[in-house]
């Protein structure tokens, strides 16, 4: 089994030459416990294939369960973080296991871009608006793209570590749904609880008519809360598309800078 030094340099070599151990912190103790993670899902004897399936199916279930109300969205934060995870450690995997390959390296960046594309989409379900979740998708696309495409032109390394990054668009989905789910949570369920009506006394015999007035005048209570809580996800998830999608932009520029300096023929 791979030591932590031996792990590092086996990543480096599959990024672009960027040596882990020489990262900032929170990336550095990301990766750290990337390998700890890896190592024990390796001595199970799973397959970085594996992992990479069980990251992208619980993506995929992240916009099925954010519109669960009101607490779906805490639960797809959950789903990101884990697939997540799921992600680092497939990588983790296949360097402490000695499966790296280039056919993996594919299938686990078509996996990153459907998983992100789930992301996107369950902000949408959650209120934001469309036309916004396009655009940062496609500039996040297009970082990604021209990254790979400058590789098979010649770049041999990373260029640049951009604002945009997939770490960038974890935190912002993750902080979005939680904000959301927070909020959901907050709004719909003391006013929910509030418009609830107290127990009722035993009813006379033969008196149907009675029972309609008190729920008449409850009833649009609940209503009102679920507005307030629907306004306030949709504002908070649509703040986390607008971040993603100016995060994008600037990523990519400074992306497009670092590749048209390194491959620019020097005289």
């Amino acid at each position: 089994m791979k030591t932590w030094d031996e792990y590092a340099l086996g990543w480096r070599d599959l990024h672009g030459g960027y040596d882990p151990r020489a990262a900032p912190l929170i990336v550095r103790g990301w990766l750290r416990l990337a390998y700890l993670v890896g190592r024990e899902v390796a001595r199970l004897g799973a397959t970085p294939t594996a992992v990479t399936v069980v990251g992208l199916v619980l993506s995929l279930a992240v916009p099925v369960v954010a519109g669960w109300w009101p607490a779906g969205p805490l639960l797809a934060a959950a789903l990101v973080l884990l697939s997540a995870v799921a992600d680092t450690v497939d990588g983790a995997v296949a360097v402490i296991a000695g499966r790296a390959s280039r056919l993996g390296y594919v299938y686990d960046s078509l996996a990153d871009r459907v998983s992100e594309a789930s992301w996107l989409v369950a902000l949408w379900v959650l209120g934001a608006p469309g036309w916004l979740l396009l655009v940062g998708g496609g500039l996040s696309w297009l970082h990604e793209y021209l990254r790979a495409r400058a590789a098979a032109g010649g770049l041999d390394s990373v260029a640049v570590v951009t604002v945009a990054e997939r770490p960038t668009r974890i935190i912002v989905i993750v902080a979005g749904l939680l904000a959301a789910g927070i909020a959901a949570v907050a709004v719909a369920g003391p006013v929910a609880t509030a418009a609830t009506p107290a127990p009722a006394a035993p009813l006379a015999p033969l008196a149907p008519v009675a029972l309609a007035a008190p729920v008449a005048l409850a009833a649009p209570a609940a209503p009102l809360a679920t507005v307030a809580a629907v306004a306030a996800v949709a504002t908070i998830v649509t703040v986390a598309a607008a971040a993603w999608a100016a995060l994008a932009a600037v990523g990519f520029a400074q992306l497009l800078l670092a590749v048209r300096r390194a491959l620019t023929p020097r005289s």
